[in-house]
């Protein structure tokens, strides 16, 4: 993007995951909005970022030193294994473990500074009511234990964050994008891809430091830890 271009942008928002799904949605709706996005992919298009490595996560910062960043949404996230505690293999826990929960606090890490040069300075972290105590089996009795167990860690993760960055001005924010109808979600699932990133979108918008360490689905329901 050019100089001129940047400097016309309402800001700048960073987005991993981007290729597909939510986070592409996410992505295409704040460039539609006047925002200068940096969509963070593994591969093809957009900022090189594999999430798994903390090498790629530490590079990624240093090539944004210096460039103001207004909002930060951790996306990328995988499944693993759904066959219950009798196919749970400790590599596919420890996997996705690392993708969805230890990751989006290196990112926090290496970008809070460009995060403190930015007006906005919102981190969100897209979790998922599966990571709830109080509400995560409400719904259904599955064998998803590797990623309700990194939802939740992920959850905890954006309550120290919000206490750590509270000093900063910068609010942190757990969301749940609802049973989306993505690769990951599937085609049975409630929710299409745009309703949920509209919504996450409108939730971020309106984000103040008031708001932060909270926890709210797409539809601005607050969910219970």
């Amino acid at each position: 993007m050019t100089s001129s271009i940047a400097e016309r942008a309402k800001g700048t928002v960073l987005v991993t995951g981007a290729s597909r799904g939510l986070g592409r949605a996410l992505a295409d709706l704040y460039a539609a909005d006047g925002f200068r996005v940096i969509a963070c992919t593994r591969q093809g298009q957009g900022e090189p970022l594999d999430v798994a490595d903390a090498a790629s996560i530490a590079a990624l910062g240093e090539r944004l030193k210096g460039v103001p960043v207004d909002i930060v949404v951790n996306n990328a996230a995988i499944r693993g294994d759904t066959g219950g505690l009798a196919s749970l293999s400790p590599d596919d826990f420890l996997d996705v473990m690392r993708v969805n929960a230890l990751a989006p606090l290196l990112l926090a890490r290496a970008l809070r500074e460009n995060l403190l040069a930015g007006a906005r300075r919102v981190l969100a972290n897209i979790s998922s009511r599966a990571g709830s105590l109080a509400e995560g089996t409400l719904d259904d009795d599955d064998g998803d234990y590797a990623y309700r167990c990194s939802k939740a860690a992920l959850n905890m993760a954006t309550v120290k964050l919000a206490q750590d960055f509270r000093r900063d001005g910068i609010t942190v924010l757990s969301l749940h994008p609802g049973w989306v109808r993505t690769d990951m979600g599937g085609e049975e699932a409630a929710v299409d891809v745009t309703e949920s990133a509209a919504g996450l979108k409108a939730l971020i918008d309106r984000a103040t430091l008031a708001d932060t360490g909270s926890f709210r689905s797409y539809d601005g329901r607050t969910i219970a830890w």
